[in-house]
């Protein structure tokens, strides 16, 4: 009796009471019977009372299934919260093994580990991609491009026109040749128009990267800077235009389409150069012109993406754009300041993790026998069309065809267009299997073809210590 007395005034101190029928309750969760698991703790918690010679304290609980529960449901909030800072330095330290044993670039790792980790495979990331995380890719995108763009020297092209010239051949020549081949695999019209339009870019932010980690400098690596900037408007715009049309034939409304179209491309391009001549006017003001400026362009970069992606504009143009203006604002952006320091190398990993990560391996395997043929055509077309103009262009055969063996990235532009393009409410990623498929190869391969490229070409120095991680 004395023992169950104890039980019963310790059952009463924690909360649990005894109701008709021999059923046992939690007051805070009447809905749920009281189990053996809770007796058995409420036994240990008297022999532990007995034995500090105590009893339970009043008010003093068991801990209710839910509270349980909630500890479950920490965790596994937990291990989501950490997935991408432990991805991310994953990556990092596998892009730097692999670099200091096989140099390798460090990106074309950090592609792979994004890739396995992603939700599609591994399941570490998250399966939802949201909209926060596209925004950081789309931000450390839009670092490269401000400096791929800051690169780019319009007097140049003014003085050469011939390098515009090979700029259209290649881009002209790569549409029509993608363009065909996915009409012999029958793709529908709209489908092969936008593989095609895609397949035109070289994307800035794998030569940028791998032209700062090399600390490459010469005919080559200029060439190809450019080139990749004048194919990423080109193809933006092509696509831009493809897409509208799209639009109107499934939505019939002109103001629908052209919004998809030239309204976003027009509008990107003003923000961007207001942003070339705000900032600036803006560093003159502060009378900071000739001191370090990257946290002033870094900020604006950071709000001009953030602006384009509220409004559902185009980073890609805005980026390029803003680095394009704000050169030939005559502010000095040194080469120390290339890269935006350890803010950039750390968004370079998660923006090419993360590029990797929204693949599907199902996509990759649907889609890797035309996506193999894309890779082959596509290099070929951009080859004979930078070759061609070689000569002309004031290089040699030789290095021209490096400069096209240089420009064989796609996969961080047509990703994140992709992305975007989904964010706006048009998912194409389905229609797209092919180019899912060459994305991967050429995320992982298409470094190392300009690391080649750049050291065939003799403008990689050879310096004894490593060169800075990206």
């Amino acid at each position: 009796m004395g023992v169950g007395r104890q039980r019963g005034d310790a059952a009463a101190a924690t909360g649990i009471h005894l109701c008709s029928g021999n059923e046992q309750h939690f007051p805070d969760r009447a809905d749920r019977p009281f189990r053996l698991g809770d007796y058995r703790r409420l036994c240990r918690l008297l022999r532990s009372s007995r034995r500090a010679g105590k009893a339970l304290a009043p008010g003093q609980r068991l801990p209710s299934a839910g509270a349980i529960g909630r500890q479950m449901i920490d965790i596994a909030l937990l291990a989501s919260d950490l997935a991408w800072p432990l991805t991310i330095l994953i990556a990092w330290l596998a892009g730097e093994l692999a670099h200091q044993t096989w140099k390798i670039p460090r990106i074309s790792i950090y592609a792979l580990v994004g890739f396995v980790f992603g939700p599609a495979q591994l399941a570490v990331l998250p399966h939802s991609q949201s909209a926060s995380m596209l925004l950081l890719a789309n931000i450390a995108f839009g670092l490269i491009l401000f400096e791929c763009g800051y690169r780019i020297n319009l007097r140049w092209l003014l003085a050469n026109p011939w390098i515009g010239a090979t700029s259209l051949a290649e881009a002209l020549l790569t549409f029509l040749a993608v363009y065909f081949l996915a009409s012999c695999f029958e793709l529908p019209a709209s489908t092969a128009l936008l593989l095609a339009a895609l397949s035109m870019a070289t994307s800035p932010a794998t030569i940028v990267r791998v032209v700062n980690e090399q600390r490459s400098s010469g005919q080559v690596t200029e060439r190809v800077l450019h080139l990749s900037a004048l194919n990423c408007v080109l193809a933006v715009l092509v696509f831009k235009i493809i897409v509208g049309l799209v639009v109107f034939e499934t939505s019939g409304s002109l103001w629908e389409a052209s919004y998809n179209s030239l309204i976003v491309l027009s509008v990107s391009v003003i923000i961007g150069a207001s942003a070339g001549f705000a900032v600036p006017a803006l560093l003159r003001f502060t009378h900071r012109t000739n001191q370090d400026s990257t946290l002033a362009f870094t900020i604006s970069i950071i709000c001009l993406v953030a602006l384009a992606h509220s409004l559902k504009l185009s980073p890609v143009l805005a980026a390029l754009t803003f680095g394009l203006s704000a050169r030939h604002r005559r502010i000095v952006f040194n080469s120390s300041q290339r890269g935006f320091g350890t803010l950039g190398d750390l968004l370079s990993v998660l923006l090419f993790v993360f590029i990797a990560a929204t693949l599907e391996w199902r996509q990759v395997v649907a889609g890797i026998g035309l996506g193999l043929a894309i890779i082959a055509v596509r290099q070929l077309a951009k080859i004979i069309g930078i070759g061609i103009f070689a000569r002309i262009s004031g290089i040699s055969l030789r290095k021209g065809l490096l400069v096209g063996m240089a420009s064989t990235p796609i996969s961080a532009f047509v990703i994140l267009v992709l992305e975007q393009t989904r964010y706006l409410g048009i998912n194409l990623v389905e229609e797209l299997a092919p180019l899912a498929a060459a994305a991967l190869i050429l995320e992982v391969l298409g470094p190392i073809f300009i690391q080649r490229a750049l050291i065939w070409a003799h403008e990689v120095p050879d310096a004894e210590e490593p060169a800075r991680a990206p």
